[in-house]
C-alpha cells in the first residue's frame, strides 16, 4: 500500500518495465480524456494572455510579465474552475486540506493533482512528498496532471506550454533534497520515465 493514503497502489507488485503499461490503462480509465486534458489545459493557458486585468485593459505578457510560481498558480486554480463550470456536481476544485487539487465527486481516487513548472521537463513537490510520516493531510498518492511551460521572454513572445502528463504516481516516487535546508521533491527517473504518459 501507499504510506499515506492506505490506498493500494496500481503499481504494486509489477517491476519498472511493466509501468509504462500500467500507466497507459490508468490513463484509459479516468473520466478525462487525454484530448480533453489537453484541450482545457491548452486553452485556460490561451486565456491567461487574453483576459484584461485592473481598471485599464492590461494583458499578461504585454504589460505584466509574471513569475512561473505565478504562471503555475494560475493554471493550479484555473483548471479545476474549468472543469468545475463544465461539469457541476461532477468536478470541482479541491478547497479542504486534504482534499486534491481537482476533485471527482462520484468517486474519490480519480482525484487529481496539478503540477507546473518552468523547467524543461521536470515537475516538483515540496519536501513533505518525499517524507514518510508527513504531517500533511493530504495523499501523495494518486493521479497527477503535469505541466511544464516556458519563462516569459521579452525577445521570444508569449511563452508556451511545452509539454503535459498525465498518470498516476505513488509517495515512494519522489525524492527529497539531501540537504536539510532543501525544500523541494523530485521524481525518480523511473517514475518520471515510465509513471507519467506524455500527451502533448
Amino acid at each position: 500500500m501507499s504510506h499515506d493514503s492506505g490506498v493500494l497502489s496500481p503499481y504494486a507488485g509489477l517491476t519498472p518495465d511493466l509501468w509504462e503499461a500500467k500507466t497507459q490503462e490508468l490513463v484509459q480509465a479516468h473520466p478525462l480524456s487525454p484530448d480533453e486534458i489537453v484541450g482545457i489545459t491548452l486553452g485556460i493557458w490561451a486565456s491567461i494572455f487574453t483576459s484584461d486585468i485592473g481598471s485599464k485593459p492590461f494583458r499578461i505578457g504585454k504589460h505584466i510579465f509574471p513569475t512561473p510560481q505565478i504562471m503555475a498558480f494560475f493554471l493550479h486554480e484555473l483548471i479545476p474552475l474549468e472543469l468545475e463550470n463544465r461539469y457541476p456536481g461532477t468536478w470541482r476544485r479541491g478547497d479542504a486540506a486534504s482534499e486534491k487539487d481537482l476533485v471527482y465527486v462520484p468517486d474519490e481516487f480519480y482525484c487529481t493533482e496539478i503540477k507546473a513548472s518552468s523547467s524543461t521537463g521536470q515537475i516538483y513537490g515540496n519536501r513533505s512528498y518525499a517524507q514518510k510520516g508527513s504531517s500533511s493531510k493530504k495523499s501523495k498518492a494518486g493521479y497527477y496532471l503535469a505541466i511544464n511551460f516556458e519563462k516569459f521572454s521579452r525577445s521570444s513572445g508569449v511563452p508556451k506550454i511545452t509539454k503535459i502528463r498525465f498518470g498516476w504516481l505513488d509517495h515512494s516516487d519522489w525524492i527529497g533534497q539531501r540537504a536539510a535546508t532543501g525544500q523541494q521533491a523530485r521524481l525518480s527517473q523511473p517514475a518520471d520515465r515510465f509513471k507519467l504518459m506524455v500527451l502533448l
